[in-house]
């Protein structure tokens, strides 16, 4: 990738714990004619998203367009039992309500970009054959390149839940990217996770890599490992009857090791949003989102952004059982000081 396409769309990454208000955020970035939002861009290419070597434009297509057997396995198990229970199938649904099984690109990404993601699609089809032979990275760079030539935008901010574990492979393989870090209170992003299929078996997945020594960065290829056959029965983690506190650990690791990763960047390269704060001052926060961005903060945007932050989404953990509210906090509490500390830094 050339200086000059750097420099005509600069990338964002905004990365978190996951449960953090992020999916929220994506959906005010996608209201903004300037910046292209994508929702869970790395998070849908796991557990692989970022193959050594080179691919041909041929095969960078057939990556994007490959299900995955982990998200197969727990929207079937996870989310799609509701979905059906609802009657909110989509279209390519089958016969007695059968799963459609979706390729990486088409469970979220596309559908976040447009109301009609088969025709973007294909469109893609038509043009990312063509594209040279490369390494990963330059070919992520040219489908948002293609893709903010189709919207109209100037700015790239892609968004992953669970992703802060990600941060050092991110900052590598894309030197020139800066990143939003957002995040919420512990105990409530921990509750929030506890009830989420994905990180009821994320939670298993950092079980088996803390097991090898390898903390958060071998949750990748610990899911490879489990799926590494195709989809997963995943019911009997989710029916597993599991302590909320243990979702606090999970919660307090991937925010000491994220700040850990994020500690050496400098400041116009990382900027930090508290999700209560959103809340609370829409805003002047997302003022100053739009400007570490590199957009004008439109005022029918923020008044939009305003509309899709739910000021009643806090303090969910209170509700808990005092017991298991004293054991959460308490697993919580190393990252809720990590935080304390980095936002008493980044105030002096």
């Amino acid at each position: 990738m050339t200086d000059q396409q750097s420099a005509d769309q600069p990338l964002i990454f905004v990365v978190g714990t996951g449960r953090c208000g992020s999916t929220a955020l994506s959906n005010v970035l996608r209201l903004h004619p300037h910046i292209l939002s994508l929702s869970e861009f790395v998070a849908s290419m796991e557990p692989e998203p970022f193959p050594d070597g080179v691919l041909t434009g041929e095969q960078f297509l057939r990556f994007l367009e490959e299900p995955r057997a982990f998200t197969t396995s727990v929207m079937r198990h996870g989310f799609w039992p509701t979905v059906v229970e609802t009657g909110q199938q989509p279209p390519g649904t089958g016969p007695d309500n059968e799963m459609p099984v979706l390729g990486a690109l088409s469970v979220t990404v596309l559908p976040h970009l447009t109301d009609d993601p088969q025709d973007l699609l294909s469109q893609l089809r038509k043009e990312l054959p063509n594209l040279p032979t490369a390494p990963i990275a330059d070919h992520y760079r040219a489908l948002f390149r293609i893709l903010g030539q189709r919207f109209g935008t100037r700015v790239v901010a892609e968004r992953s839940g669970y992703s802060l574990r990600m941060v050092p492979r991110l900052r590598q393989l894309f030197p020139e990217a800066r990143f939003v870090h957002l995040y919420r209170n512990g105990p409530d992003t921990a509750l929030s996770m506890s009830q989420y299929p994905v990180f009821q078996v994320l939670r298993v997945l950092l079980e088996r890599a803390n097991a090898k020594g390898r903390g958060q960065e071998g949750v990748s290829e610990e899911m490879a490992d489990m799926f590494r056959h195709g989809e997963v029965d995943v019911r009997p983690i989710l029916e597993a009857d599991v302590p909320t506190a243990a979702f606090g650990k999970m919660w307090s690791d991937s925010i000491r090791d994220g700040l850990h990763h994020l500690a050496d960047l400098p400041p116009e390269r990382l900027a930090s949003f508290a999700f209560e704060d959103l809340l609370d001052r829409p805003e002047p926060e997302l003022t100053r989102l739009a400007g570490f961005l590199g957009v004008a903060p439109m005022p029918e945007w923020l008044d939009a952004g305003k509309a899709e932050l739910d000021p009643t989404r806090r303090h969910a953990s209170l509700a808990l059982p005092p017991e298991e509210l004293a054991a959460l906090e308490e697993s919580c509490a190393p990252g809720m000081r990590a935080l304390r500390m980095s936002r008493e830094a980044d105030a002096r």
